[in-house]
């Protein structure tokens, strides 16, 4: 927590800025990426395989209902049911979908970013096998950074206390060279020291093994494609985008995306994980058989981003969900109030 936190916007304005900053990106996403908006579920039934497990770190919250005999489980994000919904609805080549997805997360550390209510915008885009690459990639994460950019202007011509801060172009950089130029930091650490110098940066190769022998970060098998080189001699046709949040002084993750699994690196993606078993399961089915499309998707945190853009100290300010109470204590004493 820094002192001398002073919060440039009251509880009405800020509740203004939240509705602004949504209102503003996904007309800016959907417009940059070719996307339209579609309904999701808010929950799923247990052995569909449409259940994202998080590489298995955390348990979802289950129910049971009536009217069927499986669990249900709320989601912990809509990564492959973005693509099953591709084909359902019938969405062309370098077309897709964006969606709003509200999950609880009750293993989640809560901190000043984390907290155990998670909503984002998921989206996802079908695409041809000649677009399987690394420029494809880093031209989607361009257009996402611009849609962030001109909500951020947006804001400040709003509000003109809120001033602009992101760096005007987002720098790519592979997690293979930031464990070469910071071989004795941890991976968390590295993204701390590539955040203040880079202002805003795309981290490349989440979920592959890299050369100390442990990943960079650990990524469920079945979605992101971490294991195919790229055109950069490195694995990876995924990542992360990052900021620095001068309100915190630390680096914010905002999003999470990579073009999705093939066939084959399903299959050697699994092999590596010691999944194997999955590819029965009805998704893992429809990815080998080609009935699922070849696609490229992520998911973009809502309310980190207003955090982000409207200068606030925890995310707390502009979500409403569950903290402890030394945490409502601490930060009140910096004049933080929560949602």
């Amino acid at each position: 927590m820094i002192d001398g936190y002073k919060q440039q916007l009251g509880l009405m304005a800020t509740e203004r800025g939240i509705k602004l900053i949504k209102d503003t990106f996904e007309q800016e996403l959907s417009r940059g990426l070719d996307l339209q908006r579609v309904s999701a579920p808010k929950f799923l039934e247990v052995g569909d395989g449409l259940q994202d497990d998080l590489a298995g770190t955390q348990e979802p919250v289950s129910f049971r209902v009536k009217h069927r005999p499986a669990n249900i489980e709320i989601v912990h994000s809509l990564a492959k049911w973005k693509r099953m919904a591709l084909s359902r609805y019938g969405f062309a080549p370098d077309t897709g979908l964006y969606t709003d997805m509200d999950a609880i997360r009750k293993d989640e550390d809560v901190s000043e970013i984390h907290s155990i209510y998670v909503d984002q915008w998921d989206w996802e885009k079908r695409i041809t096998p000649e677009y399987r690459n690394l420029d494809y990639l880093k031209e989607t994460v361009r257009s996402i950074y611009l849609a962030m950019k001109k909500t951020e202007q947006i804001v400040h011509e709003a509000f003109p206390i809120i001033e602009p801060r992101m760096p005007h172009q987002i720098t790519f950089i592979h997690s293979a060279e930031l464990e070469k130029r910071w071989p004795e930091h941890t991976p968390k650490e590295r993204e701390e020291l590539a955040a203040k110098e880079y202002g805003a940066f795309f981290l490349i190769g989440i979920g592959a093994k890299l050369a100390s022998g442990k990943p960079h970060d650990l990524r469920a098998a079945d979605y992101d494609d971490w294991i195919t080189e790229n055109s950069d001699g490195y694995q990876g046709l995924n990542g992360d985008i990052i900021v620095f949040d001068h309100t915190r002084g630390r680096a914010m993750e905002l999003s999470s995306m990579g073009i999705r699994v093939s066939p084959e690196s399903l299959k050697a993606q699994l092999r590596e994980m010691g999944q194997e078993e999955r590819l029965s399961w009805s998704f893992h089915r429809g990815v080998i058989d080609g009935s699922m499309p070849l696609s490229i998707g992520g998911g973009i945190g809502q309310s980190r981003l207003c955090m982000l853009l409207l200068h606030k100290m925890h995310i707390g300010e502009v979500q409403a969900s569950i903290w402890p109470d030394s945490m409502i204590e601490e930060y009140a004493k910096i004049g933080v109030s929560f949602l």
